[in-house]
């Protein structure tokens, strides 16, 4: 076997020890080729057996997870996404990918590129895409590093976004000293298969199918980005930016239509983004999922740097490229296609029957591989991890309510304020402010006053309801109960918005793996997940693993996060906003029969008023939670409920004040009951779970409270819809007194205040 004509590095246990690869898996690539791979073979084996492409430490836990469904038209992790049928001859295409890694380097670029790579996992199924959102975790934004994070970040996602033309119309935001060091930036996309439109594969089969890349030229950024996606972060990060990719949005515009024109005339047998590995990744992947082989001349691929050898063309994560295996005697299609859109599409190689990709250089055979050693879920290396629970666990579950003072009566008010000003309850608009919600016009319910945002679908009464979920303080506090109100809470906004969940994609964002601890917390949480899909009927299309989100101070939080789908039979009669509606409607609480303890463990009050996160996340059935789900979406349906609004990060009283200061001045008189544990915190804070807050006319509040209890659950009065000022009673003594007007200036002015701090 021929090296390239450069000179290149001795291949031996040290380099793979460099590329990231354990003593172990060198001896099996010797066992597997009979021999010292050559250099480019090296770099292929690092790449595609590292966490990021293999999920080597995590594929044994992701199986356990319910994976089919009636409505799913592809199952996990065989394409470039979930693919679901919501009826009228419409599919669903949708996604959530992390680049956590790249973004705490390089904020900017780190998040842009992020969005486009999860657009091309839309567009390379033959959707398009109409809606993205996001999940952002950061660190304290007092510290100036922070900020320059999070405005980076904010930055790269509009900027993309934007400019690539679809709306962001949802997300998420946390601060949390977990997140210092080590920012979480998971990025969601959803695109539709409109009736009579293709779908497409990630395949390369036919023997003698020619193999095009396509889009731009492939430069030197991203190198080994895979393998920087799989250690902890360090000081040499820094050291890494040219692991970070360049994205170009306007070309990415350019490669979405031309890839959509391309799959719709016939002439594709297969596409595939290439993301993480790049040409080695699509190449692979392709090859195994066809049972055959893959012959690739990479000095024929367009380069836009000079010099660039093997190795760097197949590694290069250069952004906006596809690789196509089109049919023999369809090139000049595929080439005028691409032609017409001022596109690269050159044709460097073939389809063969071997089951290996080969990779010649100006005719020199450089790296010669089983495409089953390769691709996920072939002969990638499977680990099943120790185990051990955490000892912080102890410590944390030992926490009892009694240790921190209740709440004084006449401090309620202020406290209130204090949480409303809370970075992870305040107002995000100046995040999403920078962000086009309604490029395209399909955008019904965008950020702001809504649990879940609202997409129409045109020439149909359907719409989707998406959102992005998790609550990673819980997570951290009892992984398995964390990981199914991740699911829960991403379901009840869905529900909230109007629409029916059904189906989930998931960025699993957790710490090192080999860490017997960090790996416990991960399959407790996954199996959490798992728990409540099954009830919820929300089955897992695919998604991503992130491990190894850790610093020199420690891991992230685990954060599990949720991409759900939900569809809205009729946008214009169902989609539903939490702000309220009008003056005299009748407020209630949707819950369970029997709450046995709200408590303030585990909640926002606790972390931001007593600096504690401790004690267990909150008690929680997922029966009863569908059952509250199943109630509220009927009544949404029938037309009885005019405002809807998921009760989670603090409590009953920000849920009711949130409502009330979106709503142009309409406020609330409130009355309230002491919970179990006879505590003020508890009663206006406390996050106990599965509870809905709806706004009904007084008409129908009897439907309400009649269907709540047929169905097993509880329709609380709390209260009503009032001019001006929101009161909450407790026990007859009012214990918070204050103006929307007041709580919507704190509520908004929060983090562009922190922002414009001084660094």
């Amino acid at each position: 076997m021929s090296q390239s004509s450069q000179k290149e590095p001795h291949v031996d246990l040290e380099l793979a020890r460099g590329h990231g690869l354990t003593e172990e898996e060198y001896g099996w690539i010797l066992d597997k080729l009979g021999r010292v791979p050559t250099f480019v073979e090296l770099g292929i084996y690092s790449v595609m057996w590292s966490e990021h492409c293999s999920y080597k430490n995590s594929i044994v836990e992701l199986k356990k997870l319910p994976r089919e469904g009636a409505a799913l038209l592809v199952e996990a992790g065989d394409e470039n996404a979930g693919l679901v049928d919501i009826g009228d001859g419409i599919a669903v295409a949708f996604k959530i990918e992390s680049h956590n890694h790249p973004s705490a380097v390089e904020p900017y670029q780190g998040a842009a590129t992020g969005v486009g790579g999860i657009q091309r996992d839309i567009f390379t199924m033959g959707a398009r895409p109409i809606c993205s959102l996001n999940s952002l975790r950061f660190g304290s934004l007092e510290n100036p590093r922070v900020r320059y994070l999070f405005d980076g970040v904010v930055r790269g996602i509009g900027d993309y976004g934007n400019s690539f033309g679809v709306p962001t119309v949802g997300g998420e935001v946390y601060f949390d000293a977990s997140y210092e060091g080590n920012p979480l930036v998971n990025a969601m996309s959803v695109g539709i298969i409109e009736p009579g439109q293709k779908t497409a594969s990630a395949i390369a089969e036919g023997v003698g199918n020619p193999v095009f890349i396509v889009g731009s030229a492939t430069g030197r950024d991203g190198i080994h980005g895979a393998t920087f996606a799989s250690e902890e972060i360090s000081e040499a990060s820094e050291a890494k930016r040219p692991s970070v990719q360049v994205g170009d949005p306007f070309t990415e515009k350019l490669l979405l239509e031309a890839s959509l024109e391309v799959i719709n005339s016939g002439a594709v047998v297969g596409i595939q983004d290439m993301g993480a590995a790049g040409l080695t990744c699509s190449s692979c992947e392709m090859s195994e999922k066809g049972n055959a082989g893959m012959v690739i001349h990479v000095d024929r691929v367009p380069t836009r740097e000079t010099g660039m050898t093997p190795y760097e063309i197949m590694l290069s994560e250069s952004q906006e490229r596809m690789l196509i295996v089109c049919h023999k005697g369809k090139e000049h299609v595929v080439q005028a296609i691409f032609d017409k859109w001022d596109l690269h599409a050159e044709e460097i190689g073939y389809v063969t029957d071997d089951g290996r990709v080969k990779v010649y250089w100006h005719g020199d055979l450089v790296a010669d591989v089983p495409a089953e050693h390769l691709a996920l879920g072939g002969g990638a290396p499977v680990y099943i991890r120790e185990t051990q629970k955490p000892a912080y666990l102890d410590k944390t579950s030992s926490f009892k309510t009694e240790q921190v003072a209740d709440l004084k009566r006449e401090a309620g008010t202020e406290i209130l304020h204090q949480l409303l000003g809370s970075p992870n309850i305040a107002s995000k608009r100046w995040v999403y402010e920078q962000y086009d919600t309604m490029v395209r016009t399909n955008t019904v319910v965008g950020p702001g006053p809504s649990d879940a945002a609202v997409v129409r679908l045109k020439d149909s009464k359907k719409g989707l309801a998406v959102k992005t979920d998790c609550n990673a303080r819980y997570v951290y506090l009892n992984p398995r109960r964390g990981g199914q109100i991740a699911v829960a809470e991403a379901a009840r906004n869905v529900v909230c918005a109007g629409g029916k969940p059904v189906a989930i994609t998931n960025c699993l964002n957790f710490g090192n793996p080999y860490k017997p601890e960090q790996y416990w917390v991960f399959k407790e949480a996954v199996g959490g997940m798992g728990d409540a899909c099954r009830v919820l009927e929300t089955p897992v299309t695919g998604g991503n693993v992130s491990f190894y989100n850790e610093n020199p101070n420690g891991s992230v939080f685990p954060t599990p996060t949720i991409g759900m789908l939900g569809v809205v039979e009729d946008v214009e009669a169902h989609a539903t906003t939490f702000e309220f509606k009008s003056i005299g409607d009748l407020l209630f609480v949707l819950q369970p029969s029997k709450i046995k303890n709200v408590g303030i463990q585990a909640s926002e009050y606790l972390a931001r008023v007593h600096g504690l996160t401790a004690g267990d996340a909150p008690e929680f059935d997922i029966h009863t939670e569908k059952a509250v789900q199943d109630t509220c979406l009927s009544l949404i349906r029938s037309g009885y409920v005019r405002s809807a609004h998921d009760v989670s990060d603090g409590g009953l009283g920000i849920c009711l004040a949130e409502m009330s200061l979106v709503s142009k001045g309409l406020g609330a008189q409130i009355t309230l009951n002491s919970s179990a544990d006879n505590r003020l915190d508890s009663t206006l804070f406390g996050e106990a779970q599965s509870r809905i807050v709806v706004a009904v006319s007084p008409e129908n509040a009897k439907h309400v409270q009649e269907e709540a209890s047929e169905n097993g659950i509880s329709a609380v009065f709390v209260g009503n819809v009032t001019e001006s000022e929101f009161c909450i009673e407790v026990d007859g003594e009012t214990v918070v007194k204050t103006t929307p007007a007041l709580m919507l200036d704190i509520y908004e002015s929060a983090i562009p205040n922190l922002m414009s701090k001084k660094k």
